[in-house]
């Protein structure tokens, strides 16, 4: 299976091929660079592996929550390339992709916990509780976006291992000490990347979960303001 995955849902910027089980990656930190860098990292990749975009068998793109405008350029390219080459498309949440890195950069153990973190502006983090599960993250309850002290964790077992991950992080010191508490590390380094979209996207896309171009939308969680920043929008 031959599977291209993007994200520019952050300030990270990162495109990843799966090509039946390796996955080899371009990414950089570049908080206005998106726009610039993406194409040049699909076509490196596909020039790496000898291939072009026709022999493609699906895509994927970190589909937020995130930065507005970021979300943007990944969903605008993903969604041309599944016209023109008439692919498939698996969506991937963002949140989720922080989650799996952390099971992977800190070897976490099937039955640990990981609550990620990212920097909503405005005074709020979007937030979301995983379980690690057969070594991937599985989302408990629902992705939020709220002001950093009112985020909760699922469940009264003190005991149960926590890992807090994602920039978000850094407002821990505004967040409930009831879940500052029982957390017992934190990575405030990661950013989605494309190579955790694409592994989490494979899966998906044997599972059947994927959609076609026009369905393969960004989620904002705070949908009001993309509303209001709309081209002809106050």
């Amino acid at each position: 299976m031959k599977l291209l995955a993007l994200d520019t849902s952050s300030e990270g910027c990162s495109a990843a091929l799966w090509l039946d089980g390796q996955i080899s990656e371009r990414f950089e930190l570049a908080p206005r660079g998106h726009t610039r860098l993406l194409m040049p990292m699909v076509r490196e990749l596909l020039a790496e592996q000898g291939l072009s975009p026709k022999d493609l068998d699906a895509l994927a793109f970190a589909r937020g929550p995130g930065s507005f405008t970021g979300l943007r350029i990944a969903t605008g390219v993903i969604q041309g390339l599944s016209w023109g080459l008439n692919l498939p498309v698996v969506p991937v949440s963002s949140l989720a992709a922080v989650a799996l890195d952390a099971i992977e950069q800190h070897q976490l153990a099937d039955g640990e916990h990981i609550a990620v973190a990212f920097d909503a502006r405005m005074g709020e983090v979007y937030w979301g509780t995983f379980l690690c599960q057969q070594g991937l993250p599985v989302l408990i309850g629902e992705e939020r976006v709220c002001p950093p002290g009112a985020v909760s964790l699922p469940g009264s077992d003190v005991s149960a291992n926590w890992t807090g991950a994602g920039q978000g992080w850094t407002l821990k010191g505004d967040m409930p000490e009831v879940v500052v508490c029982r957390i017992r590390a934190v990575d405030d380094t990661l950013v989605p990347r494309a190579a955790m979209v694409a592994r989490l996207a494979e899966q998906d896309f044997r599972n059947g979960i994927a959609v076609p171009a026009e369905l393969a939308q960004p989620v904002y969680i705070r949908d009001e303001v993309a509303w209001k920043k709309l081209p002809g929008r106050a």
